[in-house]
């Protein structure tokens, strides 16, 4: 199973959850059916826009380990660059 399709997947199983409580269909108590299950697509998209915010920030602040992966990359560069001369492949050099 591919991770799309484990996605649509729990997304549909999740939305199937959903429309049995809003249609009544799965007992809930009542104060839970009018009072929680109507909203609950708002604060779930609320709490995925703040998780997705979180990492984003997450991502900047821990963005300064820029300058040891430039000089990875650029190892793992020269060390292709050498494996494909060796095997008479032209690249060229900057």
């Amino acid at each position: 199973m591919t991770r799309a399709q484990q996605t649509i997947s729990i997304a549909l199983l999740l939305s199937s959850l959903y429309l049995a409580c809003f249609f009544e269909i799965a007992p809930l108590p009542e104060k839970i059916q009018t009072e929680i299950v109507p909203v609950f697509p708002f604060w779930a998209l609320i709490t995925f826009g703040s998780y997705l915010l979180f990492k984003l920030g997450w991502g900047v602040f821990t963005f300064n380990d820029v300058p040891d992966a430039h000089k990875e990359l650029m190892q793992q560069i020269q060390e292709a660059r050498t494996e494909l001369e060796a095997k008479g492949v032209d690249v060229g050099s900057d």
